[in-house]
């Protein structure tokens, strides 16, 4: 690792950026523009947030609450833990510990500096880490390897079907820095007692290793509040998706990212509810007036992310659909599979509910909450296993009538490169248009932006979508 890159804690780089940006956003646009003239380098960053209005100010102010959070904690006598986008926060803020979920965090580098994580990537590889693992984790994860982030107290990892690349990142960790680790089983199917039975069990057990971790009791109080506050990001999410399967798409393809990220960060905490409403209200005014939430106010595509997003510098992604009136319809990131959502009627036993009753019904719900994060829900085995990814992606297509479907991952996802020629294959013989990224979500040096770009500039011409 470059010694410069030592000189400053990376967790601390990306809250030292978002505190002030998030201060900035509360500027007039006389102010902003003297403001972008001091920090050319991050307007590409800031600009496309705050044009998304209060949602992108309180999409900001949300991220740095976290980093807040993370870099207080310890002083609040909190512990921290490491863990991943396939485990819900929530049951960490029932027993006030702080998560770093690790997939986030790598995206923020990626989407904010030219130089991305390519050194904290390198890093774990040097310390011993495979190469071939996923790049989401990796990023990050290098940095607290190398020491360059506050303190880990222990390490929670709800292992994500099959992505063995994800699961061995925390297990590495765990035994690199020498810090307590659980992991959860992944329920191999959804919906049937005995496993659900399992699953509770494993998820019990866990709480044990938290309360002895933290110091702390499960407070059935705070279960419940946290619980409360899942259920109205619950039914905003499912207003959301209501309205994204309107013709035009009221939301602007960034609320995709808002959404997952604010789950991933924070669910069950007021932060993430406020987000949401300001999307509903925004999205719900432009459903109003029969306007598509992109820029130029026309949508020519639907696009169905099959996978996840590209998490290039400056949002590139995000505005190159915008640029080309592309409506972005979701990932496998941003579905919910709430029992109140659009399109679970057709993928039996994939919902889950909300009951805070009892002591019982809360952990059940929080469990059951927890084996619907993506990865575990649909990739648990065979592509074409029902109710598992192919059926997923078909009903997604269909519910939200995309035009195309895009498969975007990392090198290290090898449960879905295995499988994604005969997935493309199956996906197109019902009327969609596939295109496979050979990029790297979080790494650039794997494809550039612009030889990415060049290749969806071409897919879609050449399919005749443009």
């Amino acid at each position: 690792m470059r010694p410069e890159i030592k000189e400053y804690n990376y967790d601390w780089m990306l809250w030292r950026i978002l505190d002030p940006a998030s201060r900035i956003a509360d500027g007039s646009l006389k102010e902003l523009d003297l403001a972008y003239r001091y920090v050319p380098y991050f307007k590409g960053v800031l600009d496309p947030l705050l044009r998304e209005g209060l949602p992108g100010r309180l999409f900001l102010k949300m991220i740095n609450t976290y980093f807040e959070n993370l870099h207080t904690a310890h002083a609040k006598g909190k512990k921290i833990a490491i863990t991943t986008f396939c485990f819900s926060p929530a049951i960490c803020y029932a027993l006030g510990v702080v998560p770093v979920t690790l997939e986030p965090l790598t995206a923020l580098g990626g989407l904010m500096w030219k130089r991305g994580t390519f050194d904290y990537l390198d890093y774990a590889c040097e310390m011993g880490f495979t190469e071939t693992s996923c790049s989401s984790q990796r990023g990050a994860l290098g940095a607290y390897l190398a020491g360059l982030g506050e303190e880990i107290d222990f390490l929670l990892c709800d292992t994500p079907g099959v992505c063995d690349t994800n699961a061995n990142a925390f297990a590495f960790a765990a035994a690199f820095l020498d810090k307590p680790f659980y992991q959860l089983n992944y329920p191999q199917t959804l919906g049937d007692n005995k496993t659900d039975n399992y699953h509770l069990a494993d998820y019990k057990e866990m709480i044990r290793f938290m309360e002895d971790q933290s110091g702390k009791k499960l407070d059935l109080d705070r279960l419940r509040q946290v619980l409360d506050e899942v259920d109205k990001q619950d039914e905003l999410i499912s207003d959301l998706e209501d309205m994204q399967r309107l013709i035009p798409n009221p939301l602007p393809p960034m609320y995709n990212l808002f959404n997952y990220v604010g789950r991933f960060l924070f669910a069950g905490m007021p932060e993430y509810t406020r987000l949401l409403k300001s999307m509903v209200d925004k999205a719900g005014e432009n459903a109003s007036a029969g306007r598509s939430g992109l820029r130029s106010g026309k949508e020519k595509r639907r696009l169905f992310l099959c996978y996840i997003d590209h998490y290039s510098l400056n949002w590139n992604f995000w505005q190159w659909l915008d640029d080309h009136g592309i409506a972005h319809m979701g990932s496998i990131l941003s579905r919910g599979f709430r029992d109140n959502v659009c399109y679970t009627e057709d993928l039996e036993g994939s919902t889950y509910s909300v009951d805070t009753s009892n002591i019982d019904t809360m952990i059940d719900s929080i469990a059951q909450m927890n084996a619907r994060l993506p990865m575990v829900r649909s990739i648990r085995g065979p592509y074409d296993q029902p109710n598992m990814w192919l059926d997923e992606s078909l009903v997604m297509a269909k519910v939200f009538q995309a035009d195309c479907i895009i498969y975007n991952g990392t090198p290290g996802c090898r449960n879905t490169w295995g499988m994604v020629k005969p997935f493309a294959k199956e996906i197109e013989k019902h009327g969609y248009p596939v295109h496979i990224m050979y990029s790297d979500a979080f790494d650039d040096r794997i494809e550039s932006w612009e030889a990415t770009r060049e290749r969806l500039d071409e897919f879609f011409k050449i399919r005749g979508l443009l």
